[in-house]
Parts: structure tokens; C-alpha cells; sequence
């Protein structure tokens, strides 16, 4: 699996757990919603984001694109 996939999933697991935290427990989880939505909007302006750092120290590579 690549890093760039393995990010996608846990971003999406993460925006998927902070709207149910938020609906469950308290509304401010919404802002870890929002925060990481601001980073993956980071993401996709500089192509780098905090998350492949780690996700690179377990040997994960980059996708190669055409």
C-alpha cells in the first residue's frame, strides 16, 4: 500500500470519527473536523503533508504517477 493511499484512509477515518464524536459527545469536536480538512486543503496546494512523515518511516513508498 502507498503512503499517499494510507493517508486518504486515515484522513478519511478521522473526518469520520470527529463528526461522531460530534454528534455523540460534544459539538467541538467539529473543529478537529475542520482542522483536518485545512490540512488536506494544505495537502493539495504543497503536496506535502505532516502525516507522510510517519507514514513514511515504516518503509511506505510514494505512489508513482504518469
Amino acid at each position: 500500500m502507498s503512503v499517499d493511499r494510507t493517508l486518504r484512509l486515515i484522513a478519511g477515518a478521522f473526518m469520520l470519527l470527529s463528526l461522531l464524536l460530534a454528534r455523540f459527545h460534544h459539538p467541538n469536536w467539529l473543529w478537529f473536523t475542520a482542522f483536518i480538512g485545512l490540512n488536506l486543503l494544505q495537502s493539495g496546494l504543497t503536496d506535502r503533508y505532516p502525516m507522510m512523515t510517519f507514514l513514511r518511516r515504516p518503509g511506505l513508498k510514494r505512489e508513482m504517477r504518469p
